[in-house]
């Protein structure tokens, strides 16, 4: 509460409380020297009294709890109703993700990403999660995946009874064949089932190198929860992977291998070490000390004793953190996923509409060309065309689902035609324009051709400018209207686009005035 308010408050409580008892005593002495002579005046002073005080009692009251109630809910504003749980936030996503698909023409892509909703959608309602051991080659991952599956299984029972139940090898996961075998872990008290997979090693040298460790990071942003292994402190080649992995979500442990070749104290040294500099993104206890694989050991008869693998430490940890965040892990995993193919068929959808919006423009180019070269004007005047290049950008607006009226399409046309015009563009075009014409045109029809070409060129960078301003939710970005219809004018110069549109141009209008204009000499020839 702020303290002026207090304070206005205390002195109104004190002015109302000070008359209270003034009234009082003025009707108490009013009270006892009436009631001698007149005993129903008396009682009648009496009953005003107490009606009195009930009310200034009953609006004090009443203005505690009103006090009260704005001070509860008077700074909470209203919010959008949005899901409390990750589940429902994961639903919802799939549901939008389904509707935004559905948008989608290319029908081998759209049942592309319909599958992988629906398998992501059965993982939701019951599938496995998925634990991916993640890290360098040398670092032991093969290692920790046997001793994980392997050599544990046999010493659960006395180890650890209410740890894990049931342990087997299975087929792996579509798409991991040639990267690893993945296993079948089942916990006590939990309803999913976890698969343990193994990956290629990162940051090995070649090209077969970079792509298996492609596939290894695939693998590992599609993990519930991921097992980095280490053998010593991160390197800055091993640290950027596990935090780029941290920033999108991913749920990390990290696992510190090979401890049997250091001291106790080089052990805790290396963990300090990992600690700090993942202290940002991973908790204390989730950096977990193991020996995987320990080194044989000579006893003193020579015989070789090959010791059990230490890896209890991270079991307990694994199971605590499944069991604590599993559900939590398996929502934050579909959404990550769901937002990846909301972002490829967002992708889709744009370049479908791209592409519809560029055949329009096109279309409206050659169209405002035609009617120029046959009727040309003595200076190219782009307010002229704003007619033609409304309607283009009422159906460019269509495609991108922004409905508008012809009268709003010519205002932004007119706006567009002037930008044009201020930043010298047009007479730039006209300049650029004719310099190609003389080396590809017939002198008879250069003149009308270049006011034509010139319009239709105009048009496509208006046309492609407005892509851009719909593409972008009706906004044309911090630089405005200007840096937009500069960068399209830019991009339009090259020489790829440039032959590309001369080729066109000479097509759609330059062969048409070449042969009319040859049809109207030998009309005149055959007078004379």
């Amino acid at each position: 509460m702020p303290l002026s308010r207090l304070l206005t408050l205390i002195i109104g409580l004190t002015l109302i409380l000070g008359l209270m008892l003034w009234l009082v005593n003025s009707l108490s002495r009013l009270y006892s020297s009436t009631a001698f002579t007149s005993p129903f005046l008396a009682n009648l002073l009496l009953l005003l009294l107490i009606a009195l005080l009930a009310s200034l009692i009953g609006i004090f009251v009443y203005y505690i709890l009103l006090f009260r109630k704005g001070e509860k809910f008077s700074p909470q504003r209203r919010q959008p109703q949005i899901p409390v749980v990750k589940t429902e936030a994961a639903q919802e996503t799939l549901r939008a993700i389904k509707q935004q698909v559905a948008q989608i023409e290319d029908e081998v892509a759209k049942q592309a990403l319909l599958g992988r909703s629906q398998e992501i959608e059965a993982t939701l309602s019951g599938g496995e999660l998925q634990v991916v051991v993640f890290g360098t080659g040398s670092a032991g991952k093969t290692s920790l995946v046997n001793a994980l599956i392997g050599r544990i299984a046999e010493s659960l029972g006395n180890l650890e009874p209410k740890l894990a139940q049931t342990i087997g090898k299975v087929d792996a996961p579509m798409g991991t064949t040639e990267v690893g075998e993945t296993y079948r872990l089942k916990l006590k008290g939990m309803s999913r089932q976890i698969l343990i997979t193994d990956t290629p090693g990162i940051l090995e040298a070649g090209i077969a190198g970079t792509e298996r460790e492609k596939k290894a990071r695939l693998l590992a942003t599609g993990s519930d929860l991921l097992l980095f292994v280490v053998d010593n402190d991160l390197r800055s080649s091993e640290y950027q992977p596990l935090q780029t992995l941290a920033q999108i979500g991913k749920r990390s442990l990290i696992v510190l291998n090979k401890i049997d070749l250091y001291t106790q104290t080089d052990t805790e040294t290396i963990i300090t070490q990992l600690r700090d500099r993942t202290s940002g993104f991973l908790k204390p206890t989730d950096i977990v000390a193991i020996a995987a694989n320990p080194q044989s050991i000579a006893d003193e008869n020579g015989e070789i004793f090959y010791p059990e693998p230490e890896i209890l430490p991270l079991l307990r940890r694994m199971a605590a953190v499944l069991r604590a965040e599993g559900e939590d892990l398996v929502a934050d995993n579909i959404l990550l996923q769901s937002q990846q193919i909301g972002d490829e068929a967002r992708k889709l959808i744009d370049s479908q509409r791209r592409r519809q919006a560029e055949k329009v423009v096109d279309r409206f180019a050659w169209i405002g060309a035609g009617v120029i070269s046959v009727t040309p004007i003595p200076v190219i005047d782009l307010l002229a065309t704003a007619a033609v290049n409304a309607q283009m950008v009422v159906e460019i607006g269509k495609i991108y689902g922004c409905e508008l009226n012809l009268e709003q399409g010519r205002e932004l046309a007119l706006s567009l035609a002037k930008t044009l015009a201020s930043l010298g563009i047009v007479t730039g075009a006209i300049k650029l324009l004719s310099t190609a014409l003389q080396f590809n045109v017939a002198t008879i029809v250069v003149g009308k051709a270049i006011q034509g070409v010139t319009a239709a060129y105009l048009t496509r960078i208006a046309g492609r400018s407005f892509i851009e301003y719909f593409r972008h939710n009706q906004d044309w970005g911090d630089g405005g209207i200007t840096e937009v219809v500069q960068r399209q004018f830019e991009l339009n110069r090259r020489d790829e686009f440039m032959q590309e549109f001369l080729q066109q141009a000479i097509s759609k209008v330059i062969k048409p005035l070449t042969a009319k204009s040859k049809a109207g000499l030998d009309s005149q020839n055959r007078k004379i």
